[in-house]
């Protein structure tokens, strides 16, 4: 029987079952090779305008070479923005947990897949790519058995860990789609996400362990799947040794997959078929699932963990992000894995035990790339450089930095202290919507300068222009503006789950025939990128996107709160934190009160990240005459830039402003003075 604890029995779940012999692997591809891919021919600017200007004649060999194919592809792309249609290698058909494990297992099979960083100090799992193959297919079959066919949905709500990559493989193997949950998300949130997807299957685990906090996410779920009428079953691991209540719906997955065959037959998907949802916020209240699909999104995460991250075969890959977000599944599970590389999964936080948790780990697992999000960075520089200094680093190579723009100041840290100012520093831009990386300082011409704080240089493919306020093309460079995308590429997402025109509302109704990033940047006169931040009603907290909508909605709720505006502000750890303004009504009694149990509602209806830092109470908003709230007024007032407050004319009364800055200055006193 398969051991019954995740934690310390994860050797044996993995290792103990019966070997995978020769008959066991998926039948060889007959199309395309199953090495690390190699770089397109021509040099870096020949690259560069050969996917510019012919994306087939670059896409197409890459495809071919790169990802092992059960039925070549007959048609390279066939997208027009216009009317939001994007399709890629159509005709072909694959597999995409056989790209990322039967090739390798056939060559290699000893070779490391996953190094398990758990959240216990100074303890790590290695899992080889056989005991991944075996471990995909055990739980394969047993969604297989428990009625998850090809095209059903199935939500994962667990923390990093092998089994957790594992569900996402199962589900890829047998044709499912996997939707990811943050597992620090509330169980109103899980619902809301389970509900659109339709779900029919949960796996989580009875608990999980996180800065040595456990943290009871079948709880949650069990409080989730009350409010979903779609889910059949819920599949429960186990982290710990600990008992949890097991209901009618719940099932063991453990004993389950010990029942189970290491085999699994893989569906063969068409190459736009859908592989996997991911969830993002929105500038509404609703969050949206974007939909990836097969064989673009593989092809994009591989070539862009290879290209930007220069990647060699042997290397020990660093990737920090929790599966739950997009890069999780882009630089932990599918880019590394299909290129064959050993990835690490980090279950803990940077500050557990000490500040010395990241580097700790780079010199005992000898990494060497290290991606990591700027607000763990602007966290640790807080410390001494000692708890970096007194690890061995000379592994390292590359340093990545991902989910929002970095600051000087980490940057430099980052540079000089973590990587004794020798490593290469990617400060990479992209988006869950792009599915890969989309601007980075590599790849680039040998030697080319990075600058600092700046994501620079498009991948290729990336056709990145700069657009003003009425929809014009800005030329040349030292300009500003909103940054749109002119052309597909194959990483990026196809569309919102069960709403098309949102997708086309959102990404291509400002400025058609262009994709709208929903992000500002500024060109230097060499033409680089520097990203400026968000556009939008979207705020970056953490590295999570967050609607304010979402924020506003939560609040909403509550009874004493007529109205709420909510909007971000510079945070020095966090990067952004969110700042409400609450209006309250007369009979509301103690407003204290209100704000402590507004913050309980937001944690427990989104998560507790995104708890507004701050919380103002207003006799009013800032109103146009249609009654429509000026954020950007708000936004100005908390920034320091009252005096710059642009157009007032259309406020339906000016003399608002007067009112809320004369608050947020007695608010700014009484705060001040109880520091």
């Amino acid at each position: 029987m398969a051991a019954r604890c995740l934690g310390r029995g994860v050797v044996r779940l993995l290792g103990g079952l019966r070997g995978v012999g020769a008959r066991d692997l998926a039948a060889p591809r007959l199309w395309g090779s199953a090495s690390v891919p190699a770089a397109p021919a021509g040099s870096y600017r020949e690259r560069l305008a050969l996917a510019a200007s012919e994306p087939a004649a670059f896409w197409g060999p890459l495809a071919r070479d790169v990802l092992v194919w059960d039925t070549p592809f007959h048609t390279v792309s066939d997208c027009d923005f216009r009317s939001g249609r994007i399709g890629w290698f159509l005709g072909g058909q694959l597999n995409v947990s056989v790209n990322c494990l039967d090739q390798h297992v056939r060559k290699s099979p000893e070779s490391v897949a996953l190094i398990w960083e758990q959240d216990e100090p100074g303890t790590e799992v290695r899992i080889t790519y056989r005991e991944l193959l075996e471990t995909t297919c055990r739980l394969a079959n047993t969604l297989k058995r428990h009625g998850v066919h090809r095209g059903d949905r199935v939500a994962i709500y667990m923390p990093v860990s092998p089994l957790a990559v594992a569900a996402m493989l199962a589900c890829a193997r047998i044709g499912a789609i996997h939707t990811v949950v943050f597992a620090g998300f509330s169980a109103g949130s899980l619902a809301g996400r389970i509900n659109d997807a339709k779900c029919k299957v949960v796996i989580t685990v009875n608990q999980g362990l996180r800065g040595g906090r456990v943290v009871e996410l079948k709880k949650i779920v069990d409080e989730a799947v009350k409010l979903c009428p779609t889910i059949q079953h819920v599949l429960v691991a186990h982290r710990t040794d600990n008992k949890v209540h097991m209901g009618d719906l719940d099932i063991p997955l453990e004993q389950e997959m010990a029942k189970e065959e290491p085999v699994c037959a893989p569906e063969s998907m068409g190459s736009e078929d859908t592989l996997f949802l991911l969830y993002t916020s929105g500038s509404t209240g609703t969050p949206k699932g974007l939909v990836h699909t097969q064989a673009g999104y593989l092809l994009y995460a591989a070539l862009t963990h290879r290209f930007v991250f220069d990647y060699r075969p042997g290397d020990v890959f660093g990737c920090v992000a929790d599966i739950g977000w997009i890069t999780g599944h882009s630089y932990v599970v599918y880019g590394p894995l299909c290129n064959g590389a050993t990835s690490v999964l980090f279950e803990s936080t940077p500050v557990y035990p000490d500040a010395g948790r990241y580097w700790e780990m780079v010199q005992r697992l000898k990494i060497n790339q290290f991606y990591g999000a700027p607000t763990a960075f602007r966290l640790l520089l807080k410390f001494e450089d000692s708890w970096v200094k007194k690890y061995d680093r000379s592994s390292l190579r590359t340093l990545g930095s991902v989910g929002e723009p970095i600051n000087q100041e980490a940057w430099e840290w980052l540079h000089r202290v973590v990587g004794d100012s020798r490593c290469t520093l990617v400060d990479t831009w992209w988006q869950t919507e792009t599915g890969g990386i989309c601007i980075s300082p590599r790849p680039s011409e040998e030697g080319a300068e990075i600058l600092p704080c700046m994501a620079m240089r498009p991948l290729f493919g990336i056709v990145p222009v700069l657009m003003d306020e009425k929809g014009n093309v800005l030329k040349g460079g030292d300009v500003s503006g909103s940054l749109c995308l002119s052309q597909a590429w194959p990483g990026m997402a196809r569309t919102i789950f069960g709403d098309h025109q949102r997708f086309m509302d959102a990404y291509f109704e400002a400025y058609p025939g262009y994709y709208f990033t929903g992000d500002g940047a500024y060109r230097t006169e060499d033409g680089y990128y520097q990203i400026t931040g968000r556009m939008d009603d979207v705020i970056n907290i953490s590295g999570h996107r967050l609607g304010t909508a979402e924020i506003e909605d939560a609040m909403a709720d509550h009874p004493a709160v007529p109205e709420t505006a909510v909007i971000g502000y510079p945070h020095d750890i966090k990067g952004e934190a969110a700042f409400a303004f609450i209006v309250l009504k007369d009979d509301a009694g103690d407003a204290d009160v209100v704000v402590k149990e507004l913050r309980s509602v937001v944690a427990s209806k989104i998560a507790k990240y995104a708890v507004p830092d701050q919380v103002l109470v207003v006799k009013r908003l800032p109103k146009t005459r249609s009654g429509k709230v000026m954020r950007r007024l708000l936004r100005k007032i908390v920034t320091g830039r009252a005096q710059d407050l642009g157009d007032t004319t259309t406020l339906e009364d000016p003399t608002v402003i007067t009112e809320i800055l004369s608050a947020y200055q007695e608010y700014k006193d009484k705060w001040g003075a109880a520091q």
